[in-house]
């Protein structure tokens, strides 16, 4: 059997084309290149891989194009390599069209949905913590970003092998969750999720905006909030009962809205369990020196000039971690809930997705970490996002100017249910299959507007943009995924034979695009959960759809010529319906097969 024949894995196309180069430039140089720097070439037409010599360059101190000419007269073509071309500093090569298209398909479909992993995280625990609501309020569209973003990295770090802890540290005490309480007492009337019909975090987050009304009005009731705070804290029995109430009432309204978004968790972590936690921890600390009391008596934490700078009135830095009456204040409780996770699991590391505005914070608790000698303080990682914004604005909570979670999703799944009755000409689609699409569509829309940029940039969310069929969006990639499917019906009613695939009928330059997006997808993959960047995934997935979409524009698959090529292009969108699903799988996206 020639080697062209042979079934080689996608990592073995790439090694082979590695040992070729690496060989050539030991006979003409006598380097033994370590890293071949091997790219994918931006025109299919150049090639299949490209690999370019500025390190080498650097290395031997000749130019990258008299480097790639040289190289390229090692390189025979042959049954693998069909042509080597020298471009510039660039070293093109095409591969056996067989070979290559083999070797991507049949290991996409072979692995299914296992295609793309990696054993980098074998024997690794990492715990991502996200969401963190406030339970005074409904969960928003910011959230919405921060669990999209958990959730997606998530899922991508367990595919590359890691073992994840989903962990969610609920806000469910403090001054700002009093405000709630306060208002309810003086202005609920016995009301009830129950006896309004109201989910229960919206009612919450009701009387939190009613607060918020009334302290305009009556500044005193600051002063009675203090009060109920300080009874909070003292245990007073009917503070406490009222506290209860009002938390279930927030924790079973968000655990509909995590049901309905697809937020799991494996770990709970309450603030009322852990702000005290960091006291001791603090006390330790100061008896080592790490801390100091300063002239007002609260212990404070002096942060180094040269990571930390001054302040804007040119003093240095300090950090509270204990009030002077001896309270705890927020970095406390963190420092305690770090050491206390650290204790209950055994972690490689542990991601705190929480918002840009937090990036100092984070800085300053992982710097103490380090300086009090906790050896996994290099471990931890702040997964910073950025803002959501609105048409008109930045969201606000206490004012209720904030687009709910909840709302969101039904005014974007009503839009979606309009457009896919627009499309159902004949109403052939029943209402509740109708129904049942909008949903997925509408999440999908949701989820891919919210992780189409990098985590550290803005967004303007644009519900109808999200929605659209065409372009960088999540229904556009279910969409291609669905019409791959109703091909893959269309061929199975014909009773094709799927397991005479002879790609050696493939190669036009929307074939080799396609497979050459297929090929990129582990190694995005792995830079996503390497680089903790979910973008590199969506990206991959979206130009996967997009080349499905341009081939399947210019060529037939049910109607070509050949029954041989009929078979290898079902083959190929076979493959290609499967790293759609992946990708979008990854991100918490579902698929439809009708859409």
């Amino acid at each position: 059997m020639g080697e062209s024949e042979k079934k080689m894995t996608i990592q073995e196309i790439i090694g082979a084309v590695e040992d070729a180069v690496r060989e050539s430039v030991k006979k003409a140089y006598g380097v033994q290149l370590e890293a071949v720097g091997l790219d994918f070439p931006p025109d299919v037409s150049l090639g299949d891989f490209a690999v370019n010599f500025f390190s080498l360059a650097k290395e031997i101190g000749k130019s990258p194009a008299e480097i790639a000419k040289t190289v390229v007269e090692g390189i025979v073509a042959g049954e693998f390599v069909e042509s080597a071309v020298a471009a510039g500093p660039y070293l093109n090569l095409k591969i056996n069209r067989k070979t290559l298209f083999n070797a991507v398909c049949c290991e996409i479909l072979e692995k299914g949905e296992k295609f793309g992993g990696s054993p980098i995280g074998q024997k690794k625990r990492v715990m991502v913590e996200y969401l963190s609501p406030n339970t005074n309020k409904p969960i928003h569209l910011g959230h919405i970003r921060n669990g999209s973003l958990g959730m997606a990295m998530s899922n991508i770090l367990e595919a590359s092998g890691y073992e994840v802890v989903k962990a969610i540290l609920v806000n469910d005490r403090g001054v700002h969750i009093c405000k709630s309480m306060l208002a309810y007492s003086r202005w609920g009337n016995g009301e009830t999720p129950e006896s309004t019909g109201i989910k229960g975090d919206h009612f919450v987050g009701k009387w939190y905006v009613r607060y918020s009304l009334e302290a305009e009005k009556n500044p005193l009731l600051k002063v009675e909030v203090q009060e109920m705070l300080q009874k909070w804290e003292a245990g007073d029995k009917e503070t406490m009962d009222l506290w209860k109430k009002m938390n279930d009432w927030a924790y079973q309204g968000f655990n509909e809205t995590y049901e309905k978004y697809g937020f799991e968790f494996d770990k709970y972590y309450f603030e009322s369990e852990t702000y005290k936690l960091g006291k001791n921890i603090v006390e330790e600390g100061l008896k080592k020196k790490a801390f100091r009391k300063d002239k007002n008596g609260a212990v404070v934490f002096d942060l180094p000039e040269e990571e930390f700078g001054r302040d804007e009135k040119g003093q240095a830095r300090k950090m509270a971690a204990l009030r002077a009456d001896g309270t705890s204040v927020y970095l406390t409780q963190d420092l305690g809930t770090a050491v206390s996770r650290a204790e209950d699991y055994s972690l490689s590391r542990l991601i705190y997705v929480v918002g840009n505005e937090q990036v100092f914070h984070f800085k300053v608790l992982f710097k103490i970490l380090s300086v009090l000698g906790y050896s996994w303080a290099k471990d931890l990682y702040h997964l910073s996002f950025a803002m959501v914004y609105l048409p008109d604005g930045k969201m606000k909570s206490r004012e209720g100017k904030v687009v709910d979670a909840d709302n969101l999703l039904e005014e974007v799944q009503n839009f979606a249910a309009e457009e896919i009755r627009k499309r159902d000409t004949e109403s052939l689609i029943p209402e509740n299959e109708i129904v049942e699409r909008a949903r997925k569509v509408a999440l999908g829309a949701i989820k891919f507007y919210l992780l189409r940029v990098k985590p550290s940039q803005d967004i303007h969310f644009d519900p109808k943009e999200s929605l659209s069929f065409e372009g960088f969006t999540g229904p556009y990639c279910q969409y291609a995924y669905a019409r791959i499917a109703g091909i893959l019906r269309n061929a199975e009613k014909e009773k094709t034979d799927f397991s005479q695939a002879d790609f050696s009928l493939l190669g036009n330059s929307e074939e080799r695009l396609l497979l050459q997006k297929l090929a990129q997808f582990p190694a995005e993959l792995e830079k996503a959960a390497g680089e903790y960047n979910p973008l590199r995934v969506l990206t991959q997935t979206y130009e996967v759809a997009k080349a499905f979409s341009q081939f399947y524009n210019a060529h037939p698959v049910l109607q070509a010529e050949d029954k041989k090529l009929i078979t290898a292009r079902l083959e190929l969108i076979k493959a290609a319906a499967v790293v759609i699903k992946k990708g979008l799988s990854l991100l918490g996206i579902e698929v439809m097969e009708r859409m």
